[in-house]
């Protein structure tokens, strides 16, 4: 029932949403409310920014309206903004030209045209995105078209409002024969723009160029009404249906643009750089829409090669969409075309995902040139991460040295099908890192568009995956183990501070056994703080690091242990980890545990499954594959 009422409100919203009034009604909205009267590529940004504008600490942009749908590409979509809708909106001459989304198969550019449609079509809903038109124009034309032009200069001044364009011919004759050029009484309505409704949404997609029309684009005669109105210049007797007369007052998308035939690339030229186009037997039509369009990079190429297009080249905003470079944010994607699926309801390990996304990130990233830099180090620093030895400013240079990084590599929709080959292949309801790996390397055999080069680089870039795969499982048992160790891990943890302390102090320090005093154990703090790099110029300033920290809690009246610091937290459970390995070894890799090894693995199990999101299955799997790694 909850349903229904919902359903009932929507109803009801849309019922309160409804308007119809006459042009000086219209006025009266106008002048209270001048947004009323955009143009699609101001309504087009100003729906983008209702959804907020942050910044990330670095002072870089970001918009909040494409993350739900788009991940990594923030760079990318911040540009296409700040270049292409700012201006646009502010109605300069970038606005006259087609914005043509330019990249790799499953990049994206389909999902940011699709977000931008849904988004209209949701702000055209809302009190700030309200627009009108006049009632029964098939082109929901703009009201203050009526005005006439000898009268524009006037209202500017007044209403501060540039009107651009003019009646289209259906609603001229309506003017003429029905009000009698008293605009004031023409009835307006507001409109609520969709996609399946045909109203400021329009879609063209290329098809066999004998049998597609212009009439597509552009409307047609109604020959059935020729005899009733006796010319095919008679606007009664065209249908003003084509998708350049539905998309005005907002988007055309056109798909696989540069597919089309020659006759249809030239009837965007008038659109683009004047506003209107050339339909049937009358003067030209104009239109307020965005035209955004999309391609690869190899047809792109070959339209630029193209002399024919040269006239089109200087109307046209390549935007370029690469893949995601991003390790977090492959995964997003990969969670999010589960969710669409019959995936859903299968358990993927932790991990699994992590590891079909290394291989997929590594494929798009240009071996780096930069000397003493992995390609496993150069993606994490890409992904925020700090490799040791790595900074901001490599970040800066990696990035400099390929410009078109990101235009090649494996798709994301790839990675899915093979995910569910691995699903088929298996027979189980539970997938793990290793068999997303085995099943990706198998599909390289089948992949159409892999040369020989790239299927040896993929097939070494999945070992490499693999590699660091083996090491994420080495550190998940760890953290498993060290928590059935909880312990152990304490009583480190003591032994460090006050060796630390007394360090800090310049005192002795008391053996608990034997009560005699002695200097701390340097080699104790030593075997901690070189598991995670602290050199030996450095370890004064770490000491003295935890100190404070540890002071600071005192005065906050906050207790301190192992897992309030992060890098000590990292370095004791390397050292419980380094000191327990054998007993990991032996636990993880027998065939017939005693008592108290089943235990342990009982422990770890049960730690896998309540804390890590492992199910029975995967975590049984992970304790016997690291087994067999240690035992290597």
């Amino acid at each position: 029932m909850a349903f229904l009422d919902e359903l009932h409100h929507y109803e009801q919203t849309s019922d309160t949403l409804q308007w119809q009034g006459t042009f000086a009604d219209y006025l009266e909205i106008v002048h209270q409310h001048p947004q009323v009267a955009r143009l699609a590529h101001q309504r087009i940004y100003d729906m983008i920014c209702s959804y907020g504008i942050t910044k990330d600490e670095e002072g870089n942009v970001h918009y909040p309206f494409f993350e739900e749908e788009l991940f990594g590409l923030d760079e990318t979509l911040s540009r296409l903004v700040n270049e292409y809708f700012a201006p646009a909106a502010h109605r300069l001459d970038v606005r006259k030209r087609i914005l043509l989304l330019m990249g790799p198969v499953s990049g994206g550019k389909s999902t940011l045209v699709t977000l931008l449609k849904r988004g209209l079509e949701r702000y055209s809903r809302t009190e700030q995105g309200a627009l009108y038109a006049i009632a029964g124009c098939p082109m929901h034309e703009e009201p203050l078209h009526l005005i006439p032009e000898a009268l524009r200069d006037s209202f500017a001044k007044e209403y501060g409002i540039t009107i651009e364009g003019n009646l289209c011919p259906r609603c001229q004759l309506m003017l003429d024969e029905q009000y009698h050029h008293h605009i004031e009484a023409v009835p307006v309505v507001r409109i609520f723009l969709s996609e399946q409704n045909r109203c400021g949404i329009g879609t063209f997609t290329p098809s066999d160029p004998k049998s597609q029309d212009i009439a597509d684009l552009t409307g047609s005669i109604d020959f059935s009404t020729i005899a009733e109105y006796g010319s095919e210049s008679d606007p009664r007797a065209y249908r003003f249906d084509g998708e350049l007369n539905k998309a005005n007052r907002g988007l055309m998308e056109f798909q696989e643009m540069l597919k089309l035939d020659e006759k249809f690339m030239w009837n965007l030229l008038s659109l683009t750089q004047e506003g209107n186009f050339k339909a049937g037997r009358f003067a030209l039509i104009s239109a307020d829409e965005m035209i955004v369009a999309h391609t690869n990079e190899t047809e792109y190429r070959a339209f630029i090669q193209n002399k024919k297009n040269e006239a089109l080249h200087s109307r046209i905003v390549v935007m370029p969409i690469p893949y995601n470079l991003k390790l977090s944010q492959e995964v997003r994607i990969y969670e999010k075309l589960i969710r669409q699926s019959d995936l859903q309801q299968v358990h993927l390990a932790p991990h699994a995902l992590r590891a079909a996304a290394i291989f997929s990130i590594l494929t798009r990233l240009t071996p780096p040139k930069k000397g003493g830099v992995s390609p496993l180090a150069k993606m994490k620093l890409y992904d925020g991460e700090q490799p040791e030895g790595l900074t901001d400013g490599d970040l800066r240079e990696l990035k400099a040295e390929d410009p078109t990084e990101g235009m090649r590599g494996i798709d994301p929709r790839y990675v899915i099908n093979r995910i569910s080959a691995a699903l088929i292949e298996s027979g189980q309801r539970c997938i793990n890192a290793l068999d997303i790996l085995k099943s990706l390397k198998e599909g390289l055999e089948e992949h159409p568009s892999i040369s020989a080069e790239e299927k040896e680089r993929y097939l070494n870039l999945i070992g490499l995956a693999r590699q660091e795969y083996d090491q994420i499982a080495e550190n998940e048992i760890q953290r498993a183990f060290v928590y059935a160790f909880e312990e152990s891990a304490k009583t480190l943890f003591d032994n460090y501070v006050d060796n630390v302390e007394a360090f800090c102090q310049n005192r002795t320090i008391q053996d608990p056994i034997t009560e005699e005093q002695k200097e701390p154990d340097e080699a104790l703090m030593r075997a901690v703080e070189e598991q995670i790099g602290v050199t030996e110029n450095q370890k004064r300033t770490f000491r003295e690091e935890v100190m404070v920290r540890i002071a600071s809690y005192a005065r906050k009246g906050r207790s301190f242990d192992y897992r309030t610091h992060q890098p000590l937290k990292e370095a004791i459970e390397k050292k419980l980890f380094a000191d327990l390995r054998d007993v990991i070894k032996i636990t993880t890799s027998t065939k017939t545990p005693n008592e108290e090894q089943l235990r342990r693995i009982n422990e770890v199990q049960d730690r896998l499954i309540a804390q890590q999101g492992y199910c029975p299955i995967c975590a049984n799997e992970i304790l016997r594959y690291v087994g067999n790694l240690l035992n290597r």
